[in-house]
């Protein structure tokens, strides 16, 4: 099998030569690690030699206040922000705001002013030929909301005032759904697939209660999942944490793979998800980032996977549990999972 052949079989929960597997998206803090142990001069020559299947590419997205589409909506009430930056916990814009008519006092961007379509394409004509390609589009339309208000303002106001935390998180969505639709628009037949991401996990639960996510959340999930199907593409959806009791709302909103089972995170064993989903929906992660990565022996990670090819023999692309690889993983951690993933 070649690696989209592979990709493609493993999410689809067919028998795979191995399944899939996915580095993730390397923080750049890491590089000099991984080139340094790895002896390649770059990314791509890195995910050449460990034979990695997947090739993520974000969205180029260029405004004055951010280069990353995940940044583009500076919600900083109080000049604190900074660009390419995004705080959860900071007062945001809507702090004080009660009525709904009022959203369009905050400057929205218009994703068409800063994107470029011609980037577009370029930034995936770039990606090496064989390799199954993931746009990252992220399209956090909850997380964003909670930096609108400020997190715990946010959370109140789902309780006190629906239609002001609705009216914000709408309009989020509106923003997303058309900068996904030029990135979509430029590149058509050349992704395979796209991952969605909102965190509404902790380590122990959800963040709010799973009607909480039902009612607020999870119908702009669904138009950014059929979006996305309407272009023919795979859906990963990303949380981080313990999303157990929502798995069925993701699948039901159209996921083809859920991302990154946090290893560590309450009800979020791999054999228990395997049980629980694994005839109704695809996983990625299961590799343990929070501790095993990063205190583990090779040997260790080596057991972790084969674990996890018995639990799953398809039907997961074995990947860390956290999709940014940080500078604490030592690069022969790394070398490894790959090296488990072939045998």
């Amino acid at each position: 099998m070649d690696h989209i052949e592979r990709f493609y079989a493993t999410i689809e929960r067919q028998p795979v030569d191995r399944p899939a597997s996915w580095l993730g998206i390397p923080d750049p803090r890491s590089f000099d690690g991984l080139f340094s142990y790895f002896q390649t001069k770059d990314l791509i020559e890195t995910k050449k030699q460990i034979d990695d299947d997947v090739f993520p590419v974000e969205i180029p997205y260029h405004s004055p206040t951010s280069n990353a589409i995940y940044t583009a909506l500076n919600f900083s009430k109080r000049g604190n922000g900074k660009p390419d930056e995004r705080t959860l916990t900071a007062p945001g814009f809507f702090e004080d705001y009660s009525d709904p008519s009022r959203i369009d006092e905050f400057d929205w961007p218009d994703p068409s002013r800063y994107i470029d379509p011609d980037e577009c394409r370029r930034v995936v004509d770039e990606v090496p030929k064989g390799y199954a390609v993931l746009g990252v589009v992220w399209s956090a339309h909850f997380q964003d909301a909670c930096s609108a208000f400020g997190m715990e303002t946010a959370l109140v106001k789902m309780i006190t005032e629906p239609e002001m935390f609705k009216a914000v998180i709408d309009r989020i969505l509106e923003f997303y759904l058309k900068a996904n639709e030029i990135f979509y628009e430029n590149t058509k037949g050349k992704l395979h697939a796209v991952l969605i991401g909102n965190d509404f996990g902790s380590q122990t639960g959800l963040m709010v209660s799973p009607e909480s996510l039902r009612e607020f959340v999870f119908p702009g999930t669904r138009k950014l999942i059929e979006q996305a199907k309407s272009y023919g593409l795979k859906v990963i959806h990303h949380s981080c944490g313990s999303i157990y009791s929502v798995i069925p709302d993701l699948i039901e909103a159209g996921a083809d793979v859920i991302h990154p089972i946090q290893a560590l995170a309450k009800d979020m064993e791999p054999r228990k998800l395997k049980e629980s989903f694994g005839d109704r929906v695809a996983f990625c992660g299961g590799v343990d980032a929070q501790n095993l990565l990063v205190n583990g022996t090779p040997q260790e990670v080596r057991e972790k996977v084969l674990e996890l090819k018995e639990i799953f023999p398809t039907g997961l692309i074995i990947s860390p549990s956290h999709e940014a690889i940080l500078p604490d993983i030592p690069p022969e951690n790394i070398e490894a999972l790959f090296k488990a993933v072939k045998e």
